[in-house]
């Protein structure tokens, strides 16, 4: 299947071109599409001197806001498969077989997570995951155990449904959504690094304040949207 790996680099001048590398590496038969959310910093420069393929917004659109761009991008050139690929050098490409086979399996919907066989630790920021986890199973009776893990495969009829609608950004409130309107979600072990270069945009309030809001949104809106199909 074709398959496009969307990658939204905000301020990464010091990890994009590893991510790009490892991508060319250590994934077969996938494209790629860097999409450069306003960067201040040198990432720009960097891309155009790699001759990297990528989008520029003109402003920053936010990080789902960024995933949305590609998956628009994606729609219009007929991608089968679209695979979110942090741009902070975390996750690895050799996972990415792992995902699109799942997708050609039938999924609609292929999360890496790093706690599928693991142990998910007690840390503040795990803390939080462990209530969205416990939120999306409240509300779908589905257990999902990496909800905040970036790295997602959509297939085309969830590629369709991301890109189209600015109100269903892909988030792990979403796979709330996703979950009730009947869609197949799967979860495969990957592996994840540390961040090694720049600063995350997730701080301690930050952080907090997204984790409220996932949480508000599966318990009271997400259970309660109109389902739309995509024939």
């Amino acid at each position: 299947m074709k398959t496009l790996v969307i990658i939204p680099a905000y301020n990464e001048e010091l990890n994009i071109c590893n991510v790009v590398r490892d991508i060319k590496e250590n994934a077969e038969y996938v494209d790629y599409i860097i999409v450069n959310d306003g960067s201040t910093d040198g990432t720009l420069e960097i891309i155009k001197k790699e001759n990297f393929n990528h989008i520029d917004c003109i402003q920053n659109l936010g990080l789902f806001g960024a995933i949305q761009l590609g998956l628009k991008y994606a729609l219009e050139n007929d991608y089968d498969i679209a695979i979110q690929f942090d741009g902070d050098g975390q996750h690895k490409a050799i996972h990415l077989k792992d995902l699109i086979n799942e997708i050609e399996n039938g999924s609609d919907i292929a999360i890496g997570s790093r706690f599928l066989k693991k142990k998910k630790p007690f840390t503040l920021r795990m803390i939080g995951s462990r209530l969205i986890s416990f939120a999306i199973l409240l509300t779908t009776f589905k257990k999902i155990t990496d909800p905040t893990s970036g790295m997602r495969a959509y297939n085309r009829k969830t590629i369709i449904e991301y890109a189209s609608d600015i109100n269903n950004p892909p988030e792990p409130d979403t796979l709330v959504y996703m979950l009730l309107k009947n869609k197949k979600i799967k979860e495969v072990q990957v592996d994840m690094d540390e961040r090694q270069f720049g600063e995350t945009i997730f701080n301690l309030k930050s952080s907090i304040k997204y984790m409220t809001r996932m949480f508000v949104s599966i318990i009271f809106i997400q259970p309660f949207r109109k389902r739309k199909g995509v024939k």
